[in-house]
């Protein structure tokens, strides 16, 4: 059976070692800021999926953050209590959901479309987040990206797939 490009792609993504030059890529990108902004996306086919367009008004930003539960600020004062609950103090939020919350802060005149996986190395995990500028043009034109420019703040609301599924949780 052939495959189509997209598909090929996807296969390839599903064991990331299989991906060439990725530990190279990896290396680069933890030099790079936190929050950067790309060309085009590092995963098309996962993009497109999502709603990713190749037209104005779209931007894609890699972010990296920290793998790992939080640890809660030490008390200062006085004893230490057994029960402080210093370590094991997870969010109730997923990594994935709080980059796509870090990026809505960055760019406050943009609306965060969707995000997906890219890599992960000991320390740090990567993601893209598609980003919708709600004041051009062609996306005020576009009818079916209307209901997202109506209301502000998706992300905040849990309205992308990553606070859609935290939300389940609950």
């Amino acid at each position: 059976m052939v495959k189509g490009l997209y598909q090929a792609l996807r296969m390839l993504w599903r064991k990331p070692r299989n991906v060439p030059d990725l530990k190279q890529r990896l290396i680069k990108w933890r030099k790079e800021p936190v929050i950067t902004r790309v060309k085009k996306p590092t995963r098309i086919d996962r993009a497109r999926s999502l709603g990713y367009k190749a037209k104005q008004g779209f931007v894609v930003v890699r972010i990296r953050i920290k793998k790992g539960g939080r640890k809660r600020p030490q008390i200062k004062k006085g004893r230490v209590p057994k029960k402080s609950g210093q370590v094991k103090f997870t969010p109730a939020k997923s990594l994935k959901r709080i980059a796509e919350e870090r990026v809505a802060r960055k760019y406050p005149n943009m609306e965060v479309l969707n995000s997906y996986y890219l890599a992960e190395d000991g320390q740090n995990k990567y993601y893209e987040v598609i980003l919708v500028d709600r004041a051009h043009p062609v996306i005020r034109a576009d009818k079916k990206l209307r209901g997202i420019i109506k209301h502000r703040g998706r992300v905040f609301r849990g309205k992308t797939s990553a606070g859609k599924k935290s939300k389940k949780k609950k």
